[in-house]
């Protein structure tokens, strides 16, 4: 089963992988496989001020405040009608929506970014390394961003501050966030992954017949594992469902509202442990090709 599983997954990567450098295929709509990642599902409470309003595997996220609110990612084109929806189920409004912030410049994680900001009026916050892609209009709707932010800038609404991380190699400006969720008398540490994934297509070292995705690749993810490592994490959440068992723990607190998995710093660890031998393996793989 769990080879199944993370065949799928790699197809699914694969698939999407194929749209990104086919632009009028990717403008058009995600292909099936990766619309088996966006089927919708019902928004919720994860803890304290943060809610899931993605899709099955797509993740988007709403973090609220008195003062309005911040809204993580606007997943393929076809995911935003989902999101607005998942904000209304629960109660918000979607003019509330102050920021919105990306993980990184995918289809299948900013397509929807144009539609958010015209449903929301919302001002849109990208992290410097993704701008020309997000804004080139290719592979999605170009997303032109009201603030372009650097490494470990912030956004603030009212008492929350979200905290981005750059974590380049997924995208050059692939951005893991951080805030900071109370809980009653609690406070946890949440971290939102932007990804740590090396795509089918990717090339991480310049090979006569093959030059890496971009230069410095290597280093980026190198430098993506040293920065996720020193993030103190207690709410593990992240750019897909699948990297952090999302399916499965939205059961768990189902079944057992005073149980909250998502709280889970062991599966955080876990997931940069899976990644990280991931790429290393791919390295090893175009260092040492089979003869």
């Amino acid at each position: 089963m769990k080879s199944r599983i993370v065949s799928a997954i790699q197809c699914v990567l694969f698939a999407l992988a194929i749209l990104m450098v086919i632009p009028t295929a990717a403008v058009a709509q995600a292909n099936d496989l990766g619309r088996n990642m966006n089927q919708p599902v019902p928004p919720f409470h994860i803890i304290g001020n943060i809610y899931y309003v993605g899709a099955s595997d797509i993740t988007s996220y709403l973090i609220v405040t008195p003062a309005g609110d911040i809204l993580l990612d606007g997943g393929f084109v076809e995911t935003a009608p989902q999101i607005e929806a998942n904000i209304q189920k629960l109660g918000f409004k979607l003019k509330d929506v102050k920021f919105i912030l990306n993980s990184h410049a995918h289809l299948d994680h900013a397509g929807g970014i144009s539609e958010m900001k015209h449903a929301t009026g919302a001002k849109f916050v990208a992290m410097d390394q993704d701008v020309a892609a997000l804004t080139a209009g290719t592979a999605f709707p170009a997303a032109m961003p009201d603030r372009v932010i650097h490494d470990n800038d912030t956004v603030t609404v009212g008492a929350v501050t979200m905290t981005a991380h750059l974590t380049p190699g997924h995208t050059r400006g692939c951005t893991t966030w951080t805030t900071v969720a109370r809980d009653g008398v609690k406070r946890y540490n949440v971290v939102f992954v932007g990804s740590a994934t090396v795509l089918p297509n990717y090339k991480l070292i310049d090979l006569p017949n093959a030059p890496a995705t971009y230069p410095g690749i290597q280093a980026d993810y190198e430098k993506t594992f040293r920065v996720l490592r020193s993030l103190p994490c207690d709410v593990f959440l992240a750019s897909h469902g699948s990297f952090y068992s999302l399916v499965d723990k939205r059961s768990v607190m189902s079944k057992n509202s005073a149980q909250n998995p998502f709280i889970d710093p062991w599966g955080y660890q876990a997931y940069i442990l899976r990644a990280e031998a991931a790429f290393q393996k791919e390295l090893q793989n175009e260092q040492s090709p089979a003869k």
